[in-house]
């Protein structure tokens, strides 16, 4: 199945929508106690998502999609965790060692923001931002002390990321979580799609376009830490809860790496997508 928060009009809360091609249908109008958000959704467990998907396959009204207002793909999740350096090629055009163990950090609640959105930061904070597209995975059942081979068991979705990074800020810190925490650093879906809906994540193309050039072009495949890893890796130091979102790591052709260097200016705009999950948009904006 596929899902989406929507902001109806007149609406000040995004609401849980199932989503079908071009159509939606208000998860919360299925039946009585049916739930208002993604987070809502996974903490009910299968038995839930099962009633849902029931529920969807019914008589239902459906609302056009063009045009929706989305927020996050995910909204009040426990925690947001970020991989980094798991492509060769993006860890070596930053000139940074991809160690044997996972690079791990936090990102800030604040940063999630949803497709079509505008990102905007102060051009006296920074002004070499940068964009990454990744592949984000979200947590099912709660996961502690995970088997290698049980890893995707755990995953209960998957949906797109834009890992935006204040390049200077993260070369001048020792930790990498504020530099990717600005407000709306974090754009994610517009979907989330079911773990059945990807037979394999290591098998999705991923991509990036700033201002109409394409400048990320790759495959999860090419991850040197594969999903069912990180979720093993994650869970032996402390239990991954419901609705957990892993940001995966961003492929080579960094924007900071190019020559010449391609930074997110004032009004430009950069669409990420996977193959099979969907397109992410961001709109940037620069304040001075």
């Amino acid at each position: 199945m596929r899902f989406a928060h929507i902001v109806r009009d007149g609406a000040d809360d995004p609401q849980l929508v199932v989503v079908e091609g071009d159509r939606a249908a208000i998860v919360s109008e299925l039946f009585n106690g049916a739930p208002a958000t993604l987070q809502r959704l996974i903490d009910g467990g299968d038995d839930l998502l099962d009633r849902v998907r029931t529920a969807a396959a019914g008589e239902v009204e459906w609302h056009p999609l063009d045009g929706a207002t989305y927020a996050s793909a995910i909204i009040g999740n426990p925690v947001t965790i970020a991989v980094g350096l798991n492509y060769a090629a993006h860890s070596s055009e930053l000139g940074l060692k991809a160690d044997a163990a996972p690079t791990i950090f936090t990102l800030w609640p604040g940063s999630l923001s949803g497709h079509r959105n505008t990102t905007t930061w102060p051009r006296s904070l920074s002004q070499s931002v940068d964009y990454e597209a990744e592949l984000g995975v979200i947590v099912g059942h709660g996961a502690r002390d995970v088997a290698l081979e049980d890893g995707l068991a755990h995953v209960w979705g998957y949906t797109v990321v834009n890992d935006i990074t204040a390049r200077d800020i993260q070369f001048s810190e020792a930790q990498w979580s504020r530099c990717k925490s600005f407000d709306g650093f974090t754009p994610t879906g517009p979907f989330v799609v079911t773990a059945d809906e990807i037979p394999d994540p290591q098998d999705l193309h991923i991509w990036a376009v700033v201002d109409g050039q394409t400048v990320q072009d790759a495959s999860t495949e090419q991850m040197i830490h594969p999903v069912a890893k990180l979720v093993s890796y994650l869970s032996r130091s402390a239990t991954l809860l419901p609705g957990t979102l892993i940001s995966t790591g961003s492929p080579g052709g960094a924007g900071y790496s190019r020559d010449p260097q391609i930074f997110l200016r004032d009004r430009s705009t950069v669409t990420v997508g996977v193959d099979g999950i969907g397109e992410l948009t961001t709109f940037c904006r620069i304040t001075d």
